[in-house]
């Protein structure tokens, strides 16, 4: 069942698709690691886990792709149940969001992780009743815990963006945006393209904390395939997480967090638009992960701030925003994305893996889930100012889950019922629009 479209029409795929949020090196690093998306209980996922911890070439074991809300429990393995899976080696376990994980006892102590510890940005340590880490880190935490694992060296990055990039050109992209572009990517990608071995073109963007870093190398691997395009910031955590910052309550909240975290504000957006004008003059792009519909509002106030302090004719060519997920918008701020020249950078396909995190978590806002009919009504245009992507390795490129999402609002194996905002589904042709036109 389709979305009714002004003219009707289905079909429409571009010839040239555009991925337009991804992140390169780590699709490639993960298809080399234990993934356990398939999992379907945490039994599987201990088992699966102990397997891992059992290969000896393994220093430790970084698997990915958890989605605990798709249980029978529920829940996410205890630092006792990954010890017992995992013994010595340090185990670090990745939702498949990337904003939480659990670690097992080598692990927290390779990161230096213990209860009660603040880790910035927004980290959060969970602990049990009795004050004891219960292994589950959020945000920063998470980030650390990951982290703290051997990097790669420079041949198993160059082998993971070559694989990336073939996975991707395989699947029909011909343009990638990769965000929160490494400072290493932009000589790596020149190198692949010096061989005739780079597989897509690509527009990267930058911790804006590194942008100025990063763009001081450039004169030495930009080319009209590979190109430094802007900033990243990261304004909320994410739905699985509880950490997406939103307007009203959670139901059954994370601790401490009834409305998730907001870990910027106004004032945080409208400097990281001065400071990626900065670096890249009129044209630089900001990308604003906001994923809950506070955090949206939050990026939406910052750009309309930027424009008053600016108020010149030239006020939108100076830093142009997108809004990344936006996976929750409140009715009163759709029209501002088209009204302020906001680019809504939208990945549906996480609709499929979020269905039950939304219907427990949010049921009083499924309403206001990905709303992109009326984003569409509201002036934005598709594959100009309404762009889709994925967010892979967070879930998988395959471009027909975003078009599975966008016209059906659900999972094909689920009724018509369970479908989410079937109000906003649009057709085929539209949302393939929203692949294509690359930069």
């Amino acid at each position: 069942m389709h979305g009714g479209a002004p003219d009707g029409r289905r079909g429409g795929k571009p010839d040239r698709l555009r991925e337009a949020h991804a992140h390169i090196a780590a699709h490639g690093r993960s298809m080399e690691m234990l993934d356990l998306s398939g999992c379907r209980s945490l039994a599987e996922c201990l088992d699966a886990i102990a397997r891992a911890a059992s290969d000896g070439s393994r220093s430790w074991v970084l698997a990915h792709g958890l989605r605990i809300e798709s249980w029978p429990e529920a829940r996410w393995p205890s630092i006792r149940e990954l010890d017992g899976a995992t013994g010595a080696k340090p185990c670090v376990v990745m939702s498949f969001d990337h904003h939480s994980a659990c670690a097992n006892s080598a692990a927290m102590r390779a990161a230096k992780i213990k209860a009660g510890d603040c880790i910035e940005p927004g980290g959060v340590v969970c602990v049990d009743a009795a004050g004891e880490a219960t292994g589950v880190l959020l945000e920063g935490a998470a980030s650390r815990a990951w982290n703290a694992a051997p990097e790669p060296d420079r041949a198993a990055r160059v082998r993971h963006v070559a694989s990336s990039l073939r996975a991707l050109s395989a699947m029909g992209y011909a343009h990638v945006d990769d965000m929160l572009s490494q400072s290493w990517l932009g000589a790596i990608l020149n190198e692949l393209e010096r061989e005739g071995s780079l597989a897509c073109d690509v527009g990267l963007y930058a911790p804006v904390a590194a942008l100025a870093e990063v763009a001081g190398t450039r004169a030495g691997w930009e080319s009209s395939r590979v190109r430094l395009r802007g900033g990243k910031i990261f304004v909320d955590g994410t739905l699985n997480s509880r950490t997406a910052a939103m307007l009203t309550d959670y139901r059954d909240a994370a601790p401490g967090f009834p409305r998730g975290q907001a870990l910027m504000g106004v004032g945080d957006v409208v400097e990281a638009m001065h400071a990626v004008h900065g670096v890249m003059g009129d044209g630089g792009e900001l990308a604003a992960h906001a994923i809950g519909d506070a955090a949206v509002r939050v990026v939406l106030d910052g750009v309309e701030a930027w424009q008053r302090e600016l108020a010149g004719a030239r006020v939108r060519e100076s830093v142009k925003v997108r809004i990344e997920h936006a996976e929750v918008v409140d009715a009163a701020d759709v029209g501002r994305f088209a009204a302020l020249g906001v680019t809504a950078s939208l990945q549906p396909c996480h609709l499929l893996a979020d269905v039950e995190a939304l219907a427990r978590y949010l049921p009083h806002r499924l309403d206001r889930v990905l709303p992109i009919r009326d984003l569409i009504a509201s002036g934005l245009v598709p594959g100009r100012s309404l762009v889709f992507g994925s967010d892979v390795p967070i879930v998988r490129a395959n471009p027909e889950d975003s078009i599975l999402a966008t016209t059906t609002r659900k999972r094909a194996d689920m009724p018509c019922s369970a479908a989410i905002a079937p109000e906003q589904a649009i057709d085929e042709r539209t949302a393939w629009a929203c692949f294509g036109r690359g930069h």
